[in-house]
C-alpha cells in the first residue's frame, strides 16, 4: 500500500505554485505515493486536470476568512477518511488549513510548509494576508519541515521570525521537453498574431499584479517602439487586455498595432516560442517559473533582481535592478542590438542551464527523498516506542 501525501493549497488557477503541484503529480510522485489534493477555493484551471491523472481532488470553495469554521465539518470529514502520512499546505493560507488538518487527524502525520514567495516586506500584503503570514511566522516553529522554492525566500522568511531549524530549499524544476525551442511553431502563432515573421518579439508573462510590476516595463517598452520599427511586444497573463484601463492608459493610441495584449493563456510553450526576448520586470519574486520555462525554451532573457532570478540566470541573460525603466530600456536596447545570432546563441546557453541545473526530474526526486526520509523517521519513532 502507498503511503499517502494530502496537498492542501490555496487554489487551482493558473499560477507558478498551481503549475509546480501539478508537474510533481504528473512526473513522479504519483507512482510513489498516493496523493489527494484539498482547494481552499475551486477547481480553477487544474483541479480537473488533476484529476485525470487519477488523483482526487476535493473543493472547500471558502471565499473569506470568516467562512473557515463553516468549512471545518468538511475539512475534518475528509481529513479523518484519508489518514494522511504527510499533510503539506502550499502557500500561506494552504499551509494554515494544513496545520488545522493535521490537529483532526487521528494517527500524526508530517506536516510541510511549502512557502513560494519571497518576503521583503508587509506593507504591499492585504491586512488578513498580513495576519497569515503572522500565524504562519508562530506555527513554522512546530512544523516538520518549511519547504522553500529559493534562497532568497528562506533568508528573508527567517529573517522575519519564521523557523530556519528545520527548513531546506527545493527549486524549481522544468519540463524541457515541453519548453523547447520550435521554430515552426513559433512561425505559426506569428501568422496567428497577425505578427511579420522578421519581426523581433519581446515577451512578457505575468498576471496583472502590483508586484509584476507591469506599469514599469510598459514604461521602457514605448521608446523601444520608437526606436524599432520592427519590435513586436507580446503581453500574456490574466487581466492583461486592452479592456484593463490601469494598462491601456499608458501606452499611446500609435503603439496598439505592435502591442499584442492576450490575457490569460494555457498555450505558453507555443506563445514563448514566437519571442526572441523575454523580460521579467517583478519587484517581488522567489523562483519564477516562467523565467525558467522561457529560458528552457531557448530565449534570450532579462530579468529583475529579484528572489533567486540572478542565480536561475548566471552568466546566460541580463539582470538589472528592480522597479527601473530606464535601465529596463537601456539593457533591452542593447539586446535588440545584438546579432539575431548571438541572442539565439544566448538563448541556447540559457536552455542548457536549466537542463543541467533545474531539470524536473531532480526536483520530483528532492521530494520523494523528503517524503520518504519524513515518513521513516515516523515509523522509527513508533518502532522506538513500541
Amino acid at each position: 500500500m502507498k503511503n499517502k501525501i494530502l496537498h492542501i493549497i490555496t487554489g487551482l488557477s493558473v499560477g507558478g505554485a498551481e503549475k509546480s503541484l501539478f508537474n510533481l503529480l504528473k512526473n513522479g510522485l504519483s507512482d510513489r505515493f498516493e496523493n489527494i489534493v484539498i482547494s481552499l477555493r475551486d477547481d480553477g484551471f487544474y483541479g480537473e486536470v488533476i484529476r485525470q491523472l487519477g488523483i482526487p481532488v476535493y473543493t472547500l470553495r471558502i471565499k473569506k476568512i470568516l467562512s473557515y469554521p463553516s468549512t471545518f465539518a468538511c475539512l475534518r470529514s475528509i481529513t479523518r477518511d484519508l489518514q494522511p502520512n504527510i499533510i503539506q499546505g502550499w502557500m500561506y493560507h494552504g499551509n494554515l488549513i494544513a496545520y488545522l488538518a493535521k490537529k483532526i487527524c487521528k494517527d500524526d502525520p508530517k506536516i510541510i510548509f511549502n512557502i513560494r514567495q519571497s518576503l521583503y516586506g508587509m506593507a504591499n500584503e492585504k491586512p488578513l494576508t498580513r495576519q497569515v503570514i503572522r500565524i504562519n511566522r508562530q506555527l513554522s516553529h512546530h512544523i516538520d519541515t518549511i519547504l522553500y522554492n529559493s534562497q532568497t525566500s528562506r533568508r528573508l522568511h527567517s529573517d522575519f521570525g519564521f523557523s530556519s531549524k528545520n527548513s531546506s530549499v527545493i527549486f524549481n524544476g522544468f519540463d524541457t521537453k515541453i519548453f523547447r525551442p520550435d521554430r515552426d511553431c513559433g512561425l505559426r502563432i506569428r501568422k496567428a498574431l497577425d505578427i511579420p515573421e522578421k519581426a523581433r518579439v519581446i515577451g512578457h508573462v505575468a498576471r496583472f499584479h502590483p508586484m509584476k510590476d507591469h506599469a514599469t516595463f510598459l514604461r521602457a517598452i514605448i521608446p523601444i517602439l520608437n526606436h524599432y520599427a520592427d519590435v513586436h511586444v507580446l503581453l500574456v497573463g490574466k487581466d492583461i487586455t486592452t479592456e484593463n484601463q490601469l494598462i491601456s492608459s499608458i501606452f499611446p493610441e500609435q503603439s496598439k498595432k505592435r502591442l499584442h495584449f492576450l490575457g490569460e493563456r494555457i498555450d505558453i510553450p507555443d506563445l514563448m516560442r514566437t519571442m526572441d526576448i523575454f523580460v521579467q520586470s517583478s519587484w517581488s519574486e522567489a523562483f519564477p517559473n516562467v523565467l525558467g520555462e522561457a529560458m528552457s525554451t531557448g530565449i534570450s532573457c532579462l530579468a529583475t533582481n529579484v528572489g533567486d532570478s540572478q542565480v536561475i540566470i548566471g552568466k546566460t541573460g541580463f539582470i538589472i535592478p528592480p522597479k527601473n525603466d530606464v535601465a529596463l530600456f537601456i539593457e533591452l536596447k542593447k539586446m535588440l542590438d545584438k546579432t539575431d545570432e548571438e541572442r539565439q546563441a544566448s538563448g541556447m546557453m540559457a536552455r542548457e542551464r536549466i537542463i543541467e541545473k533545474y531539470s524536473l526530474e531532480a526536483t520530483v526526486n528532492q521530494y520523494i527523498n523528503l517524503y520518504e526520509n519524513l515518513i521513516h523517521s515516523t515509523k522509527s519513532i513508533k518502532a522506538c516506542a513500541g
